[in-house]
């Protein structure tokens, strides 16, 4: 489930778990953009994720979520809303195992023209492109999908708006 790595900085070798801003980002029509992934040396091997990454020495998750937003998707004119869920995962990519501590924040654009501006090294060898999602194409999608029920999720923040504080996920270990 990698690409959600997405960047070169790891601040998970003191032990702990890495921290990752996550944004769940909607366009007017209520569309989200995922970014697709892959091991870097297996294209096939592939999923879908929110943008984001890990924190950079003394950011906040809200200033991680628009810097990786911006190098992820060149998007930067975003209302960035509230923090819909968190969740702790652990994965393997890149021939390591990467354990994150993730808070996915909502956000809006009017914006939905994407193109990456800063990737990291690995980022380039991972990520194949961007989509925006209905909520019907995402609950009907065979590609695999990080986190696993965005989609439920998703409809859930489109029927009943964000939740009256941070929705606590389940951990997945992949």
């Amino acid at each position: 489930m990698p690409a959600e790595v997405s960047a070169g900085h790891d601040d998970s070798s003191g032990g702990g778990l890495r921290k990752v801003a996550r944004v769940v980002l909607l366009d007017p029509e209520d569309r989200i953009l995922l970014l697709h992934g892959h091991e870097p040396d297996d294209p096939a091997d592939d999923w879908w994720f929110t943008p984001g990454g890990g924190l950079e020495g003394e950011e906040t998750r809200e200033e991680a979520a628009l810097r990786e937003l911006a190098e992820e998707t060149g998007i930067t004119e975003v209302e960035l809303g509230p923090v819909l869920w968190r969740r702790t995962c652990s994965f393997p990519f890149a021939g390591r195992r990467w354990d994150q501590d993730e808070w996915y924040f909502l956000a809006r654009t009017t914006v939905t023209a994407t193109r990456a501006t800063a990737l990291t090294e690995l980022e380039r060898r991972s990520v194949a492109g961007a989509r925006w999602w209905t909520c019907q194409e995402l609950s009907q999608a065979h590609e695999t999908v990080y986190p696993t029920r965005l989609a439920e999720l998703l409809r859930s923040l489109l029927d009943e708006g964000p939740p009256a504080g941070p929705v606590t996920l389940d951990t997945e270990i992949v």
